[in-house]
């Protein structure tokens, strides 16, 4: 009589290795919590299988981006907001990472490779200054600028990012599609794949972009996304012409 190992098989995903079937969600949610929600490890996990990559877009990148940003992601869920809900593995990679560009891409012929970011500032009042004047109701974080400088003849390089909250609702939305804004025809939202919306080509990016930004005027061309990610790029001026455009834009306002 030969005997047969009785084989088992996953009941989670085809293409999953495990033999008796998984930890459970609450020991993993543990684990990862030890773990500070590492993104690295997150993103080694979701690679695992497709069970534990939804655990990893459903449970751990949430966690993640309430560790990492506890009140902006507070304030974009505020007064019945889910915007973020299903998308929140493209909201962890956009607090850490800056997409940069490459030759031919959306900026033209700039080339910048991306890279992961140690800390960044998101800001409520900075993504007011970047909106047109009738939209500023609409709530939007951007980052400062990833400065990349010394780009040979495009001087210092900025890259800027952010998020929207409720941005199937908000102001700019309504006016990208009343101006019959048209889509890139090839490039997608790095972080969500969503299509995407030129602000520079529909002439909705205020001069107060580029003060706030400490950038050159007319410098200022940023992207957002049909789910509300923002891309931007900007060339920023050196410190000394920055602080003169700043005390110039304040006695001006005054």
């Amino acid at each position: 009589m030969v005997l047969v190992v009785k084989q088992y098989r996953c009941t989670h995903s085809a293409s999953c290795l495990c033999l008796k079937g998984h930890i459970s969600e609450d020991a993993l949610f543990l684990v990862f919590r030890h773990m500070n929600w590492n993104p690295r490890m997150i993103a080694l996990f979701s690679c695992v299988s497709k069970w534990f990559d939804d655990i990893a877009k459903r449970v751990l990148w949430k966690e993640f981006c309430h560790a990492r940003a506890p009140r902006m992601m507070q304030d974009l869920h505020s007064g019945g907001s889910h915007i973020v809900d299903g998308n929140w593995k493209a909201l962890g990679k956009l607090l850490i990472h800056c997409v940069g560009c490459t030759k031919g891409g959306l900026f033209g012929n700039i080339h910048v490779p991306g890279h992961f970011v140690f800390r960044t500032r998101f800001s409520r009042t900075c993504g007011k200054s970047i909106l047109p004047p009738q939209c500023r109701t609409d709530v939007l974080y951007v980052s400062d600028p990833c400065e990349h400088l010394d780009q040979g003849e495009e001087g210092d390089l900025g890259f800027f990012r952010g998020i929207f909250k409720s941005f199937a609702s908000s102001k700019v939305k309504k006016m990208l599609i009343e101006k019959q804004a048209k889509f890139h025809p090839k490039e997608v939202c790095p972080y969500c794949k969503a299509k995407l919306w030129n602000l520079l080509q529909a002439n909705m990016i205020p001069r107060s972009a580029s003060i706030r930004l400490d950038a050159y005027d007319d410098s200022v061309e940023y992207y957002i996304c049909l789910n509300g990610h923002i891309l931007g790029l900007c060339t920023l001026m050196p410190v000394s012409d920055s602080e003169d455009a700043k005390e110039y834009w304040v006695k001006d306002v005054e």
